[in-house]
C-alpha cells in the first residue's frame, strides 16, 4: 500500500523555514543525514513558523508560556545527503483549547522531493505550574486564522491516524 503525500510542488508554495544545506557533520555511517537531524531540522522549521502565531522561542522567559511536544509520527520518504539543499514547510491541521496539531515537511530542494514528514501534537504550557493551560487569546486567534488559511489549500495533509487533538 502506498500512502500519497502532498507533492513537492504543492508544498513548495508554503512559506520556507530553516533553509540550509546538509552539513558534513550531520552525516551518519550510511552516508546520509542522521535521524536525529531530520527531527531537529523539522523542529527548527516548526519553531520558526510559530513566530507567525505569536509563539517566540523565548516565550518561556518573556511571557511565562511554552510549548511541549506530546506526540510525533515520523515518515522517511527519501534520503538526504551532505550538500543537499533543504527547507521545512508547515501545515497547521487544527487546535484545541490547549494543544495544536501540525505537519512539518522536510523538503529536498536539490532534487525537488519530499524527504521527511513529521506529524506532531504540541501543548501550551504555563511555565510557572509546568502544566497545560488554555492558549492565550491572541495566540488562539492567530492559530485559528492559520488553521483556516491552511484548510483552504487545494490538498489535504496525509495524517497517520495515530494522534488527534483532545
Amino acid at each position: 500500500m502506498t500512502t500519497a503525500y502532498p507533492s513537492y510542488d504543492e508544498l513548495v508554495a508554503l512559506p520556507s523555514y530553516a533553509p540550509q544545506a546538509v552539513p558534513t557533520a550531520f552525516e551518519d555511517i550510511n552516508g546520509h543525514l542522521n535521524i536525529r537531524h531530520y527531527v531537529g531540522i523539522a523542529s527548527e522549521g516548526l519553531d520558526e513558523s510559530l513566530l507567525e502565531v505569536g509563539i517566540a522561542q523565548n516565550w518561556p522567559t518573556v511571557a511565562g508560556h511554552g510549548v511541549f511536544t506530546a506526540e510525533h509520527h515520523m515518515t522517511y520518504l527519501s534520503e538526504l545527503r551532505t550538500g543537499d539543499r533543504i527547507s521545512v514547510r508547515v501545515r497547521l491541521v487544527g487546535r484545541s483549547a490547549r494543544a495544536a496539531h501540525v505537519v512539518a515537511y522536510l523538503l529536498d530542494d536539490s532534487h525537488q522531493k519530499v524527504s521527511y514528514v513529521m506529524e506532531e501534537i504540541f501543548l501550551h504550557i504555563d511555565m510557572a505550574s509546568r502544566r497545560t493551560a488554555d492558549w492565550p487569546d491572541d495566540v488562539a486567534a492567530a492559530l485559528d486564522k492559520r488553521a483556516a488559511a491552511d484548510a483552504e489549500l487545494a490538498w489535504q495533509p496525509t495524517l497517520s491516524g495515530s494522534m488527534a487533538l483532545r
